[in-house]
């Protein structure tokens, strides 16, 4: 199937996004990137990857450095990357990565990449979520999250990825006006989900 998108895949924890994101792409035969970014993150900095997969989507801890980021303008203006928490230096170099392999059809999970590349022309932008029930059972079938926790390590999870979202795009987190496709898993099932896509973009 010939494809000449590219997609980008916000998900809730549990939902089965980044399992979504994967299958498209083997269905398309496209290259498809999740943890594979801080990979490349790494080896373009030097950081060892465990580093970077320690704070992977969360936005910087420093209220100050916060406030004080509309200076740097997420490296666009003066700061020197060095200068910068490893958090906003992981963002800026999965930034200019992410841009850099959006030159061909790909699936990118995560990591504001739907911001970030909102003004490609064949961006398509999905959002995978369910409801608590299934994304209890998911979390623990295959995040091995024990069951008595599972609910709060959902809750803790999406809380991260929604500030980090809103940190480095300003925008809000699962709000449909920032997707073109919002897919809700406890009602499509996953294959059906890949299959739309698919046709979709196909």
């Amino acid at each position: 199937m010939s494809c000449k998108h590219i997609i980008t895949v916000g998900r809730q924890f549990g939902s089965g996004g980044r399992m979504i994101g994967r299958a498209i792409a083997d269905e398309l035969g496209i290259k498809y990137y999740d943890k594979e970014l801080i990979s490349l993150a790494a080896k373009e900095s030097g950081y060892n990857p465990e580093v970077f997969e320690n704070i992977d989507e969360r936005a910087t801890n420093s209220l100050l450095y916060s406030l004080s980021m509309g200076i740097y303008n997420m490296g666009n203006g003066y700061a020197p990357m060095q200068d910068m928490p490893v958090n906003d230096q992981l963002y800026l170099l999965q930034h200019k990565i992410i841009k850099e392999i959006a030159a061909n059809p790909c699936v990118i999970v995560g990591r504001c990449a739907d911001y970030i590349l909102r003004n490609n022309k064949n961006l398509l932008r999905i959002f995978i979520y369910a409801n608590m029930e299934d994304r209890v059972r998911n979390a623990v079938k295959y995040h091995n999250v024990p069951e008595n926790k599972a609910e709060s390590v959902i809750k803790k999870t999406d809380k991260t990825r929604a500030n980090y979202y809103s940190f480095y795009s300003n925008q809000k987190w699962g709000s449909p006006i920032n997707y073109d496709l919002c897919i809700n898993t406890s009602t499509i099932s996953r294959d059906d989900a890949v299959k739309l896509v698919c046709g979709i973009v196909g």
